[in-house]
């Protein structure tokens, strides 16, 4: 009776072993297929994302219906509309209608006529879509004489031209997420693009005119790439192609300090009352909120138009640093006013025209499904900067412990297989050990 019941202990526990191995196998191949995967190419930029409701409701109803859309405080879209039945269409899509007097042909036109007044440097215009007004700002540096000019202008065109003064200069921000450095100045990498053949870093336009050379430290050691294209003013982006012509390891991820950075897993149009981030060398991670779209900006060097208006801080050093929300490209830094202390106005080149215009491709990273959409998980990284190619690294030992106990990574699952082997080896051991023992107990019986 005795050794039946071993028999049947053994044999449970050689099941339980067997079930474990199998059990461990599955976490396995389910951990290393949710794993982030290798850097892929993302789809390039050709036509608007399905990214908001709002912008696709604008789009179906058109500019003469519509003044824009924005995200509310509660996260909801709101679309500024000029009619009833525009209106009733916003709210059977679920979303909120405002009724405005002035339509997205009328914002425009009025942005038209200021850019054809004779050019004033310091000034800058958006579309204020909440508002329903075109916003016109003028620096320190316009005179009393230069702005009263102006306001004659916009009073020309109408009450929904609103005038603003502003303190500080609107300036690039040359001199950025980690920096790149060449004879022209000092500026951040943004994203990883590339043309199929070869990888390029894409950045601000004024950083540097087509031949710059640029390099990761301040003694020109380590070069890092030739900029090869780009549009400044006008637009204000550019590509600096890798002297390697690969981006490498890490590819997809950008820098936010404290050896930290972000996966990003796609592109897409900013929204107005959008949160989004901005990393760069001078002034690091820093959050604010999309205020407009279509802004144009009167620098020293030349004007730049269509741009993203946002009151995220920048210095001088952080041109061409990253501008993201959620893993999602939406910006590289152009300029604006004011600082991280006092506050201010960053302007922002949207990628998705650069990538357009230069035709590239983001390099980002795959989602689970392989379509580079799903929202980017954080990353630990080394001396990663946006658009450079340096690996995630870093690991302690509490990081260690978490990550083996973690049941979305391979850990628990090679614990299990680990566990199961030894409870085989176990119950083999111990039927052996008794069989040796049995045996031995029979021949002394035996032979006396």
């Amino acid at each position: 009776m005795r050794h039946a019941r071993r028999r049947v202990v053994r044999r449970v526990t050689r099941l339980a072993a067997v079930g474990g191995l199998l059990l461990g196998g599955a976490m396995v191949t389910n951990a290393v297929a949710s794993e982030p995967a290798a850097p892929s190419i993302g789809v390039p930029f050709t036509a608007p994302p399905a990214s908001g409701e709002g912008t696709d409701l604008v789009s179906r109803l058109g500019s003469t219906r519509t003044a824009g859309s924005w995200i509310d405080t509660s996260g909801r879209p709101v679309v500024a509309v000029t009619d009833e039945k525009a209106a009733a269409e916003v709210q059977r899509a679920g979303a909120r209608a405002k009724m405005v007097s002035h339509s997205m042909s009328d914002l425009k036109s009025a942005a038209a006529t200021l850019r054809s007044a004779p050019r004033v440097s310091g000034t800058s215009w958006a579309l204020d879509y909440k508002n329903n007004q075109v916003v016109v700002r003028g620096d320190s540096t316009v005179s009393a004489s230069a702005w009263s000019r102006m306001t004659e202008v916009a009073e020309g065109i109408g009450s929904f031209v609103r005038m603003e003064r502003t303190e500080g200069t609107f300036t690039t921000r040359l001199n950025g997420a980690q920096p790149i450095l060449s004879t022209a100045g000092r500026c951040s990498a943004g994203f990883n693009v590339t043309d199929g053949e070869s990888d390029f870093i894409l950045t601000a336009g004024h950083c540097g005119p087509d031949g710059s050379v640029w390099f990761a430290d301040d003694r020109g050691r380590q070069q890092v790439g030739t900029s090869l294209k780009g549009s400044f003013p006008g637009d204000d982006y550019s590509l600096v192609k890798y002297d390697a012509g690969r981006a490498g390891k890490g590819a997809d991820v950008v820098a936010v300090g404290g050896g930290k950075g972000v996966r990003i897993t796609g592109v897409a149009e900013a929204e107005v009352g959008q949160q989004v981030f901005r990393s760069g060398s001078t002034s690091g991670l820093r959050e604010g909120e999309v205020t407009a779209l279509n802004a144009t900006v009167n620098y020293p060097e030349g004007t730049v138009s269509g741009l993203i208006e946002t009151n995220v801080c920048a210095e001088p050093g952080d041109s061409g640093g990253p501008m993201f929300a959620d893993g999602i490209a939406l910006g590289l830094t152009s300029g604006g006013s004011g600082d991280c202390k006092a506050g201010g106005t960053t302007f922002f080149q949207p990628v998705t025209k650069a990538l357009t215009e230069l035709g590239v491709k983001l390099i980002v990273a795959k989602s689970a499904g392989g379509t580079g959409a799903a929202p980017a998980p954080s990353a630990s990284q080394g001396a990663a900067s946006p658009g450079t190619s340096a690996p995630i690294t870093g690991t302690d030992v509490s990081t260690l412990l978490s990550r083996l106990t973690d049941p979305r990574n391979v850990g628990p699952g090679m614990l299990v297989i680990a566990g199961s082997l030894v409870a085989l080896v176990a119950t083999r051991w111990i039927r052996a050990e008794q069989d040796r023992k049995a045996y031995r107990q029979y021949y002394s019986a035996t032979w006396g």
